[in-house]
């Protein structure tokens, strides 16, 4: 039985974990806790908590969609007082408090939602990210880091923090760990700031994969292309990935693409071709989201995330 460990946070993670879920028998996602936007930072700023989002809807991409509490922890409130929340943040919320801790509150939420996999936050430590500018600029706060507006030389947490045993114990014992996607500097990074889990990564005997994002990201990774994007995240993780994957665009409707370089994000740029360690997968795709403006988002699609797995060998397990 291979044991496979995700690293990341926001939507990335949750896309690649709700399709890795189906064709692998033992899963551990590792979550960055340092967002503070939205329910989330409402919730941190009140209740002194990790930010529960990521770990929310990695909970939820793990379990099985069909089910009554699936949809409960999807719920998110619409009457203005109620600040956007999603009640599944809530929950954790009182689970943390019934429970005496954010892990134990995270474990009851997947016992709960009965998932396939393990949901670890990285710590359980209170920590902002904090963001370097080229111009010297100090930003403190994921989403001001992620809107500075201006490019990123580097970032770091605001004081130090140690990985949860279970995460440093699940990356040791890894057979593949596979990194990304997911914003680079706001839900890549942020995990190997925290103290203990660079260090796991390093004596891990595991595959070290690197999953590269679509598109860039104004305001973090303008004009990245692919060797850049690999060149930050290797010195952040301390080792030198064993596979790199980079998504080709593929019918994709030109308006959502435009849509994109409106904004200044553009497809990342494959200037690694002659990297033998490069795997190219052709699978972007079109979703639509629904937070108000019904707006459509890119996304690494089914086939080809099965197509990694497919290169990595980790078909079959399950039966496919």
């Amino acid at each position: 039985m291979s044991k496979i460990v995700l690293v990341g946070g926001g939507t990335g993670l949750s896309t690649f974990a709700r399709v890795i879920k189906d064709f692998v028998t033992s899963l551990t996602l590792i979550v960055a806790v340092t967002d503070d936007g939205g329910s989330s930072g409402i919730l941190r700023e009140a209740l002194g908590m990790p930010p529960p989002g990521d770990v929310r809807n990695n909970i939820i991409a793990l379990a099985d969609d069909e089910e009554l509490l699936t949809k409960v922890f999807s719920h998110r409130f619409s009457a203005p007082a109620m600040n956007g929340h999603s009640l599944g943040n809530i929950i954790i919320a009182g689970l943390m408090e019934m429970c005496g801790g954010f892990s134990e509150a995270v474990l009851t939420a997947s016992r709960m939602l009965k998932i396939k996999g393990i949901v670890l936050p990285v710590a359980e430590d209170l920590v902002s990210l904090v963001g370097e500018l080229d111009d010297g600029t100090i930003v403190k706060g994921e989403s001001r880091v992620s809107a500075a507006g201006k490019r990123l030389k580097k970032v770091s947490l605001d004081r130090a923090c140690e990985a949860l045993p279970e995460v440093s114990d699940s990356l040791v014992s890894a057979d593949t760990i596979i990194i990304g996607p997911g914003s680079l500097f706001t839900s890549v990074v942020p995990n190997f700031l925290v103290s203990g889990v660079k260090e796991a990564l390093k004596r891990s005997q595991a595959r070290k994969i690197y999953v590269c994002n679509i598109m860039t990201q104004p305001g973090e990774t303008d004009d990245f292309s692919l060797a850049k994007h690999v060149q930050i995240a290797e010195s952040y993780c301390g080792v030198e990935f064993d596979l790199i994957f980079w998504t080709e665009i593929g019918g994709v409707a030109s308006s959502v693409l435009s849509r994109y370089e409106e904004k200044g994000s553009r497809p990342v740029e494959n200037d690694m071709i002659s990297d033998g360690r490069v795997k190219v997968i052709t699978g972007a795709t079109t979703e639509f989201i629904d937070d108000g403006r019904r707006r459509p988002v890119l996304r690494h699609s089914r086939a080809g995330i099965i197509s990694i797995l497919h290169e990595l060998g980790l078909l079959g397990e399950e039966g496919i």
